[in-house]
């Protein structure tokens, strides 16, 4: 079973930064696709990025292009998700979740684990 710990959510003004972690443990992820969601008030939750564990390869929502950046630090156990320059269209609750297996997708329904949840509340 794959436990999934999501940190450094918090209260930032627009143009600021804020990084993420998502802390697992249960299974290696050699060979799982790991990612960031988030889900704002009244709307469905969407994919922002995720990373392919085995060589490090990397997918954005159009929306944070350019903006967040995702990696992983394999000594850790740990994903980051790097936002820079926040929109308050950025508010959500962000959510890390993990996959077993290769392929690359931005379909909520096929992450198997998720973390709770951490909030991200960014002010005009």
């Amino acid at each position: 079973q794959v436990q999934l710990v999501e940190s450094g959510g918090g209260l930032v003004q627009a143009g600021d930064s804020l990084r993420l972690s998502c802390a697992h443990s249960g299974r290696t992820f050699s060979n799982y696709v790991a990612g960031w969601f988030r889900q704002a008030p009244g709307k469905e939750r969407e994919f922002v990025a995720a990373i392919k564990w085995s060589d490090g390869w990397t997918d954005f929502a159009d929306s944070v292009k350019g903006r967040f950046t995702i990696s992983r630090d394999n000594a850790k156990n740990t994903m980051y998700l790097q936002m820079n320059s926040l929109k308050p269209e950025d508010t959500a609750v962000y959510y890390c979740a993990a996959r077993r297996g290769y392929v690359m997708t931005k379909n909520v329904a096929t992450y198997e684990y998720w973390g709770q949840g951490t909030q991200v509340t960014v002010s005009a």
